[in-house]
């Protein structure tokens, strides 16, 4: 394969060093997680939904943790969680580590097919042993997060052959556990898959359905005014949300960038649609997800794990020194690195600002340099199986 030997000769690994890195990694992740005593905070507000679901109880009435956290997700994502009830706490956050560990190997499977090259075992071990300490993986892993499983199920939906049985299904799921997925099925519209975004469309119809058959109450309460109190999720200014709202609220030094976010939001989907649609299959769904980051009200730093397809398919285009950038950002962990205790995350220094929204920047460099691909060669050839 064209591009077996790029990847390869990037990570110049023997299977034994592969699988020695990878131990080596998950131990040294493991004894950080025991020295800092992580609590895993998400995996209990997950573990809560469930009990409020099993028990009867009122969804969106409580918080959890000593930070308050309270039910965010649509009432499916809580039937979803009811399982987790039935561990005790200490076993649901070792299955939630392990799990999320499992989850990094899949996506990183499914990023070398989705950038169609195919590395060896070895390479593999070794690109999931260096992936665990990018910091959208490693925070989601702290967390106890669900990203790197939406980002699988995602992944695996569109990287399946074109005309596959229930293609969209995936992503219909995705979009009903966590609504922002559901801009692929926009995507998949705009560029002609009518029968794969109306089966999404459908699954994530199906997933209001449940949620409003098993939890009537909830859903109404979710659906007419919980969804739009985004101020509930966390706040938007705070470093750890790297999408448009929070780059524009630290810029403006206010906890509410109103219009001004709303404009700039909608002048990036719009242009991010436009571009996604215009690109390869391969850029189209990696500007996809990078719009749908930026645009979302919240987009926590955890929530770019999309980092890993992108660095695949730069790895795949032989452009070695921009993947190493990319995974350089990623790595670097600078929004941890500028004051952010209380609200000193709204009075950054103008040379402050870059290092405080590296994704969110990241993400409209990467879309605005498709867009400029696409001027300068008048776009990609779509003569390729799309994903």
């Amino acid at each position: 394969m064209k591009y077996r030997t790029v990847i390869d000769r990037s990570l110049l690994v023997t299977p034994a060093t592969g699988a020695v890195l990878l131990a080596l990694s998950l131990a040294a992740l493991t004894a950080l997680c025991a020295a800092l005593r992580i609590p895993m905070a998400d995996a209990l507000v997950y573990r809560a939904e469930g009990a409020a679901v099993a028990h009867g109880t009122e969804l969106y009435g409580f918080t959890v943790t000593r930070w308050h956290l309270p039910a965010t997700y649509p009432p499916f994502a809580a039937i979803l969680f009811v399982p987790t009830t039935w561990l005790p706490v200490p076993v649901l956050k070792a299955a939630f580590a392990v799990g999320n560990a499992l989850l990094l190997a899949l996506l990183v499977r499914l990023s070398c097919r989705f950038a169609r090259i195919a590395p060896r075992p070895a390479a593999l071990l070794a690109a999931t042993a260096a992936g665990l300490w990018l910091e959208p993986v490693f925070q989601t892993l702290l967390f106890g997060q669900i990203n790197l499983a939406l980002t699988c199920l995602i992944l695996w939906d569109l990287t399946r052959p074109p005309g596959s049985p229930g293609k969209g299904f995936g992503v219909g799921i995705a979009a009903g556990i966590k609504l922002t997925p559901a801009l692929f099925l926009l995507y998949a519209l705009l560029t002609g898959r009518r029968r794969e975004a109306a089966t999404g469309a459908a699954a994530f119809a199906g997933t209001v359905l449940l949620g409003a058959l098993v939890l009537p109450g909830a859903s109404a309460d979710f659906w007419t005014r919980r969804l739009y109190e985004t101020d509930r999720v966390g706040k938007a200014w705070i470093v750890d949300n790297q999408s448009l709202q929070g780059l524009v609220a630290r810029l403006l030094h206010t906890p509410a960038p109103g219009v001004v976010w709303v404009v700039v939001a909608a002048v990036v989907a719009g242009a991010g649609l436009w571009t996604a649609c215009r690109a390869d299959d391969r850029w189209g769904v990696l500007v996809t997800a990078l719009t749908a980051l930026l645009v979302s009200p919240i987009s926590w730093s955890h929530h770019w794990v999309w980092c890993v397809p992108l660095l695949a398919v730069l790895v795949a285009e032989g452009r070695v020194r921009a993947a190493l950038a990319v995974a350089a950002v990623f790595g670097a962990r600078t929004l941890w690195l500028v004051p952010h205790e209380g609200d000193l995350d709204l009075h950054l220094p103008w040379w402050q600002q870059p290092l405080a929204s590296p994704y969110a920047l990241l993400g409209v460099a990467v879309s605005a340099q498709v867009a400029f691909r696409l001027r300068i060669v008048g776009g990609w050839s779509r003569s390729s199986p799309r994903p």
